[in-house]
């Protein structure tokens, strides 16, 4: 029963790391002369396309808040560490905070529901 409730949840943070991936090559495609002609527009895209199979499974076996929440705390956290790491953004203290605070939300998400 435990594999049950975790496969959509674990196909989900999956589906967050793909469309962050997506997000990765679109930012890479902005930073272009022509972005909606290059090969980082074109990889976004296919991301986002494949990442559609996999919120058909999440969706028929999950809630829609639930997978809302998982979802955007998950993409949240990672475009921030993508930010931080690879297009050497900085976070300010209150930003740090709030990715705390939606982790957080996720801890208690959980054990409520």
């Amino acid at each position: 029963m435990m594999t049950r409730s975790i496969t959509p949840l674990l196909v989900t943070l999956s589906m967050s790391v793909l469309c962050v991936l997506a997000d990765f090559f679109l930012k890479r495609a902005s930073e272009s002369t022509r972005p909606f002609q290059s090969l980082h527009f074109a990889a976004g895209i296919a991301l986002y396309a494949a990442s559609a199979f996999g919120w058909v499974y999440v969706l028929r076996h999950l809630k829609l808040a639930i997978v809302g929440a998982v979802y955007g705390v998950a993409v949240i956290v990672l475009l921030a560490g993508i930010g931080v790491i690879v297009f050497r953004e900085s976070l300010s203290t209150s930003e740090i905070v709030g990715l705390g605070l939606a982790v957080a939300s996720l801890i208690l998400l959980g054990r409520f529901s």
